[in-house]
């Protein structure tokens, strides 16, 4: 049960999803993979995990309380944030490895139908679901908690002080709801700094607490973030989204070339470069900059774990790719294949990205002075 006997998991439902009168149901969704050479030790504890739930869940229903709580598998997706697949199945003997045999672990259905009778989800899935989850939940009104990459080492993070995470996340918000862009000044290794503008005209910022307290929401869980999707052009008016974002991948340093809220040109070190610029030229979409975000758990004394669910609560994290689960208009649609939709977070804490160093991060108001949100890492607000 990763760490969490049947009163934790109790509390921990109850906690993320205060109740209303017409909860009955709750559906730990997972993700199978297709066959068997792509699956990993971490994604087969994670769905041991998620049976272990299930059945201590479904135990302790009426404690929630609950009528039913069923376990739902579907084929893998093969990437972060893709849509999930027309039919869902819900399991009703052991979880098969491969998706191959789910046929013979339960009865198919269509996802319209389990997201119509399901109220909250839990899902600790190998790829992230929040985007079609968020989607789903604003058109059928209910709540989930996706957790990709969840394991045991994360459940520190759902046991800090959730009211004053609350504070910073408001606090967050509040600012990113005025400002008009951004400016972050990054040092690599003593060279540079480089300097990217973000523009958050026409925008409202998110934040995510790690409650789910209003029907029709979606979000990570553990949490702990505000995020912001940048200004995407739709309008008349072209995006101010420019300059130059470095991204440290596999040790390497590659240079983004931002214009018009695009990363249009990948430039650096090694075969990363040249596999980045490959992947902009397939895919235009993936150098979208769907998300300006702010993870607040690292003066919780969390660490991080190696997976983007729990890393990307620590500091500040920009993302590429798919935004209109965020509000943004670049979704499944402006990618070749469903296969190459994804929403992927840029983490820059030193323990992710140990080369970058965020020097400063400004926000630029309409008519109040400019404020330094961030200095050496660091949040300067709270």
């Amino acid at each position: 049960m990763a760490g969490l006997s049947q009163q934790d998991l109790v509390k921990l439902v109850q906690s993320v999803f205060p109740r209303f009168e017409d909860d009955r149901v709750l559906g730990i969704l997972v993700d199978v993979p297709r066959t068997s050479d792509r699956d990993n030790p971490d994604w087969k504890r994670r769905r041991a995990m998620a049976a272990a739930w299930f059945r201590e869940l479904r135990s302790a229903a009426g404690e929630i309380p609950l009528e039913d709580v069923r376990l739902l598998a579907y084929p893998d997706v093969g990437s972060n944030n893709a849509d999930l697949p027309d039919e869902l199945f819900v399991v009703t003997g052991e979880l098969p490895p491969t998706a191959e045999r789910l046929d013979e672990a339960g009865t198919r259905k269509p996802a319209s139908a389990v997201f119509a009778e399901t109220q909250v989800f839990l899902a600790p899935t190998e790829y992230s679901t929040t985007a079609p989850l968020k989607n789903a939940a604003a058109k059928y009104g209910f709540r989930a908690a996706t957790m990709p990459g969840f394991s045991e080492s994360m459940i520190p993070a759902l046991r800090i002080d959730y009211g004053e995470v609350g504070r910073r996340v408001s606090l967050l918000k509040e600012r990113l709801d005025r400002a008009e862009s951004a400016t972050i000044e990054f040092d690599v290794e003593g060279v540079g700094p480089y300097h990217v503008l973000f523009d958050l005209r026409f925008r409202k910022a998110h934040m995510s607490s790690g409650r789910f307290p209003e029907k029709g929401t979606a979000g990570n869980l553990p949490s702990g973030e505000t995020y912001i999707v940048p200004y995407e052009g739709e309008r008349e008016e072209a995006s101010r989204t420019s300059g130059v974002l470095p991204v440290e991948i596999e040790g390497k340093i590659v240079e983004f070339t931002i214009e018009d809220n695009r990363a249009v040109a990948a430039e650096g070190e090694g075969p990363e470069a040249r596999a980045e610029q490959d992947r902009l030229n397939r895919e235009p979409a993936y150098g979208n900059m769907a998300e300006l975000g702010f993870g607040v758990l690292g003066d919780f004394s969390v660490e991080p774990v190696g997976e983007i669910l729990l890393d990307e609560k620590l500091g500040l994290h920009i993302a590429f790719g798919r935004s209109d689960h965020f509000g943004g208009r670049i979704g499944p649609g402006d990618f070749s294949t469903p296969a190459e939709v994804v929403h992927l977070d840029r983490i820059y804490i030193p323990a992710v990205q140990p080369r970058i160093r965020v020097r400063s991060l400004v926000l630029f108001y309409p008519e109040d002075p400019s404020e330094t949100l961030m200095e050496d890492g660091r949040y300067l607000i709270f």
